[in-house]
Formats: structure tokens, sequence, C-alpha cells
């Protein structure tokens, strides 16, 4: 059973309002959505992600095990450098999605509320001879995110993941309302959803199903090397990158802004053309409103959907843009 993470402390600041669903724990945001999505798009302020689970793998094979077993290379990875891999079943569906660093001796992770259990029980029974520790520091540690652009200070001593979307900072957990009054203000995961949307990037358990291949969300590349040796479901990859066809892929929608609600996650997408009783092509996955862009979303859609065509998002008109190539 999942042990569930403690509510944040930053739920106490004024105007939190508490997320609710897979982000529970944190703030949905704190009063002002649009002024906490320009803030973190000037690279001001920071976003609590304390509810993500945080695993390290130590040990003098730490990284020549993990690259056994991620989709990503990492055997050589340098000291400091980011990078993210995925866990696949053995027909290719992601199982598990972690954001890596290694700081010469540790690799530290951070990973999706509610995967942690099933991922340090899959790393654990898969350690055989290799000298590897693996560790739940969830309890000790919390992420933060901090925008591209922040000056914030981070404390020596301190692990951080350095992207080109910001800075996630693994800061001990009893910091953590310490480091928000120094480098806040705080933003609430509502405004770095409609910020990630905006960004195309896709995330488990929203953008997944039980049957997504790496290949539809976009995820060859930055999370999937195709050069490397085996690891399980690496068939499916070689298979669906040779042939170029996966079923389905990623589109960024532009939402009809004279609706009052978003259509939240699952919603059917049907050709515009076909009206709200026609064949279902895709759905929902995460949609946002935008400081600058109004009503956006991200959506899965069946491969042979045209890339220029109108649709509806149950009555919600959408516009689409390609993010993965049909």
């Amino acid at each position: 059973m999942q042990r569930p993470t403690p509510p944040s402390p930053l739920l106490s600041l004024p105007g939190a309002v508490p997320a609710e669903g897979r982000d529970e724990g944190v703030a949905a945001h704190y009063g002002d959505l649009f002024r906490e999505q320009r803030a973190l798009a000037d690279g001001k302020g920071l976003v609590d992600l304390s509810h993500h689970g945080v695993i390290t793998v130590s040990g003098d094979d730490r990284l020549s095990w993990l690259h056994l077993l991620l989709t990503q290379h990492v055997s050589a990875l340098p000291v400091g450098q980011a990078t993210e891999a995925l866990i696949l079943s053995a027909n290719g569906h992601i199982e598990h999605a972690l954001y890596l660093v290694d700081d010469g001796e540790t690799v530290w992770a951070h990973v999706e509320p509610g995967t942690k259990e099933d991922l340090l029980a899959y790393l654990e029974s898969m350690k055989f001879f290799y000298r590897v520790e693996v560790a739940d520091r969830t309890d000790d540690f919390a992420v933060v995110h901090l925008p591209a652009g922040s000056i914030a200070e981070v404390p020596q001593g301190v692990v951080v993941r350095e992207t080109a979307h910001g800075r996630e900072v693994f800061l001990p957990r009893a910091d953590l309302e310490s480091f928000a009054a120094a480098h806040g203000p705080a933003a609430g995961i509502l405004a770095y959803e409609a910020l990630r949307i905006e960004e195309h990037r896709p995330r488990l358990g929203f953008e997944t199903d039980h049957r997504t291949i790496p290949h539809e969300l976009g995820w060859i590349g930055s999370a999937v090397h195709l050069q490397k040796g085996c690891y399980r479901g690496q068939e499916t990859v070689a298979r669906v990158q040779n042939l170029g066809k996966p079923p389905r892929r990623l589109v960024f929608l532009h939402l009809d802004g004279s609706e009052v609600h978003l259509p939240g996650h699952g919603t059917p997408l049907r050709l515009a053309s076909d009206g709200a009783d026609g064949r279902q092509l895709g759905f929902i996955t995460t949609s946002a409103r935008h400081h600058e862009l109004g009503p956006i979303a991200l959506a899965i859609v069946k491969r042979n959907v045209p890339v220029d065509a109108k649709l509806l998002a149950g009555d919600t008109a959408a516009a689409q843009e390609t993010v993965v190539e049909p």
C-alpha cells in the first residue's frame, strides 16, 4: 500500500488552496493563478513539488546497474548532468518515469506522486549481486522547482537538477518553509502545469495510460536513448522506431475561450465536422488556463487524425498543433 507523503507546510501560506487528485498534498494556487504563472515565466518564485517521491541509488555499481534497467544511457552519466529515463514493461509500455542527477557518489531521482512504492519494489527485486543501495528519501527531502532565469541561491551541498526548464532542488524537508520565505513568492501546481502544457512536456499518469509507448509522447531522445544496450521493452521501442508508426500521438490544443469549464482528463476528442456523436479519435490528458494563451490542453489522438483537423473536446472547439509527427 502506498504511504502518503505528509501535506506540505507551504499549505499554511496565505491564500493557499489545496490541490486535489494526484497532486494532493501541495497547493493548487495561492490566490492568483495568472500572477503566479507570470512570475514563473519571468524567472521568479518557486513551485512546491514536495509531494513527489525522492529515491537515491548509491554504491560503486549504481550507474552501470541503472543502465541495464532504464531507457536512458546512464553508464557514464557526468556528475551534475540532469537526465530523465523510463522503465518499460516487457511489451514496451511506460511504467515509471525518473528525473535523475548523479552527485558523484549517489544518483538522486524524483518520481511522480503515488509511484514510489512500486518503483522501489521493482528496483529492490533487480539488485542481485550488484553493489547498490536503494533508499526512499522522501521523508527527509522535498523537491522544489525554481524556474529558468531564477537567481535564487541554493544552499551549499544541496543536490540540484538543472534543465532548460529550470532547477529542481532536492532540499532538506525541514528547510522547506525557510527556503520558500527567502525565495518566494510560491506558485501553485496549476501555474506549473499551465507552463508544462505550453512547453509540450508529457507527465506520467496524465499523458500516459496502461498502453502508452515512448514514441507517442515524444520521449525518444529526452528519455529514451536509441543506441544503448538491452533493457526491458527495448524490442518494442526498436520495432516502432524502425517502422516509424506509433499508433497514437501527442498534440497541443488551443481550446475555445468562451467556455466556462475546461474539459477534464479523459474528455473524448472527435472531428468537429462529425459533431458530438462522431467517432472518438482521442482524449484530453491535461488542460489549463494560461495567462497569455487562454485555455490550452495536451491530448492523445490516433495517428491517422489529420494534423490540420478541427476537433471537439466534449462540446469545446479545439485547434491542434503537432507535437509528435504522425
